[in-house]
């Protein structure tokens, strides 16, 4: 008998507090720091940013003021919806923040749904190591356009922590999705991340087991929830499979 999930404020503040609140580094040189109410990266070579902030009671202006000076280059401000002070949205934007599209923060408890799918007829989920990651990243060049060549190398230096699992599925030996398993370490949370498929190959179930593989994966490794930041594309099919929507997220970001 399948245990009942917690109800959503639960779990959105679990989230809260065990990933955003503790987020992992992508770098050995890449620094976590806590000030006024606000968790942030700082890395020299990897992505920086803020991920966590809770303002209220502060002034929230001073404190995107000293972000700005404190990150450097181009990063990301991870905006979600509950955020405070409620206005914090409109007030990166008046800083000088460009908004990003709008993604759904959805959640899956493995302990109440059922995520089991095999692959299509004539395809092959491969979980990969670092020679698998140039398919991956060509599968994320040729949907979303442009060069994901950072994120292969981000890629890799999960796979030497232990931290990411890619998978890709291939049509013979063509790469035509791919897709990563992150996994939060000293939490019950992983994270689903760069699901994209060829369009040549949409409609086939690929999508759904590729989530499947990657929930098998992580109820190997001891994880109780699933999460995915949601695209409006892809929104209805995570709701389909069981995630239930938490909040919405935006990225907000600072072009330096």
């Amino acid at each position: 008998m399948r245990s009942a999930a917690p109800p959503a404020p639960e779990l959105l503040a679990a989230y809260d507090e065990q990933v955003r609140r503790r987020p992992l580094s992508d770098g050995p040189d890449d620094v976590v720091e806590h000030a006024d109410g606000v968790v942030r990266i700082v890395s020299a070579t990897g992505r920086s940013g803020v991920v966590y902030a809770d303002l209220q009671g502060r002034d929230a202006d001073a404190v995107i003021a000293a972000q700005i000076a404190r990150l450097p280059g181009r990063w990301e401000w991870k905006h979600h919806s509950h955020d405070r002070p409620p206005d914090l949205a409109e007030r990166l934007l008046a800083a000088g923040f460009q908004a990003e599209e709008r993604e759904t923060l959805m959640v899956a408890d493995l302990a109440a749904v059922a995520l089991d799918a095999p692959a299509p007829p004539g395809i092959e989920l491969r979980t990969v190591g670092v020679d698998g990651v140039a398919d991956l990243v060509a599968v994320h060049d040729a949907v979303f356009g442009g060069s994901h060549a950072d994120l292969g190398a981000a890629v890799i230096a999960g796979l030497s922590r232990g931290t990411v699992v890619p998978v890709v599925a291939y049509d013979g030996e063509e790469a035509v999705a791919a897709a990563r398993l992150e996994l939060y370490e000293g939490t019950r949370f992983a994270g689903l991340y760069g699901d994209s498929t060829l369009p040549s190959h949409r409609r086939r179930g690929i999508f759904h087991a590729l989530v499947a593989l990657r929930a098998a994966i992580a109820r190997e490794r001891g994880v109780r929830y699933l999460q995915a930041d949601a695209m409006d594309t892809s929104r209805p099919l995570f709701a389909r499979l069981g995630f239930v929507e938490l909040a919405t997220t935006t990225p907000f970001i600072w072009a330096g």
